[in-house]
């Protein structure tokens, strides 16, 4: 539970097992008997650890080349426990995590606390040394950003899976009239190189610059090989080219069209991913 939460609040597993272990260390000095209850007062470790690395993270961001993603997580089985739910699985979704990125620390301390893990207002604000008022009023803020990106997210995982075999397909045989028709007129693809490896250094926008910019990457690099595979709760393609050149890809989709890619290929993300 508690890597569940450092991870829906950072997006990073490594960053998740770092704050993990400092809150070990925490609880191994602290008096057992002034705890009245361990998953409380864990919660608000590991909160508060998490909490300062966001910030850390914020005010360095501008050094990360291109856009950031979220670090692709197996899930089957998961590391965070069950995920049995739809609204489980969308709250370690790549769409929601990205989009989580909107928010300010406090925002995404409290929807991720009040929506993956059903804590009160009061509770939160115990964590967060808040308000019960404070935090309901965060919490609508950050639902009210959420919102405004997630009406593109319709699909369901059986569509997901679909659309992402269909367009690798297009786009390694080149046919761009057949990922033209997979891709909505507005859609995104968000590439993650990290500055390690080339990748688009802003967000790609429009169907015609989308379906261009995968085709080209598949154009230059033959052998390619796509594994299914199952990350961040959903379906996604693991991509492979005898070369060593590799990137994980999930979508999201409404209406039968992707509405957004995304594909990281930074290789500091892709250290859990497996079918290489």
């Amino acid at each position: 539970m508690l890597l569940g939460l450092a991870y829906r609040l950072l997006g990073s597993l490594d960053d998740a097992e770092d704050v993990l272990q400092e809150a070990y260390l925490r609880w191994l000095a602290v008096d057992r008997d002034d705890v009245a209850e361990p998953r409380r007062y864990l919660s608000r470790v590991v909160t508060r650890l998490a909490l300062d690395r966001l910030r850390a993270r914020r005010r360095g961001r501008e050094t990360y080349v291109g856009p950031w993603l979220p670090e692709p997580v197996p899930t089957d089985p998961s590391p965070f426990g069950p995920l049995d739910t739809a609204e489980l699985r969308e709250s370690v979704s790549t769409a929601l995590l990205h989009l989580l990125e909107r928010l300010t620390p406090p925002e995404r301390a409290v929807y991720v606390l009040h929506t993956a893990f059903a804590l009160p207002y009061a509770e939160i604000g115990d964590i967060l040394d808040r308000s019960a008022a404070d935090c309901r009023q965060l919490h609508h803020r950050a639902a009210a950003r959420i919102a405004e990106g997630r009406r593109r997210f319709t699909a369901g995982p059986a569509e997901q899976r679909r659309l992402l075999d269909a367009f690798l397909a297009a786009a390694r045989d080149g046919d761009l009239p057949r990922l033209a028709g997979l891709v909505a007129a507005d859609a995104t693809a968000w590439s993650d190189g990290g500055g390690r490896v080339s990748a688009a250094r802003r967000p790609v926008h429009g169907a015609d610059r989308v379906v261009r910019f995968f085709a080209g990457i598949h154009a230059r690099r033959p052998g390619v090989r796509a594994t299914p595979a199952t990350l961040n709760g959903g379906p996604a393609l693991v991509v492979s080219w005898p070369s060593g050149v590799r990137y994980t890809l999930a979508v999201a989709a409404t209406d039968g069209r992707i509405t957004d890619l995304y594909l990281v290929a930074n290789p500091a993300k892709l250290g859990r991913v497996t079918g290489w």
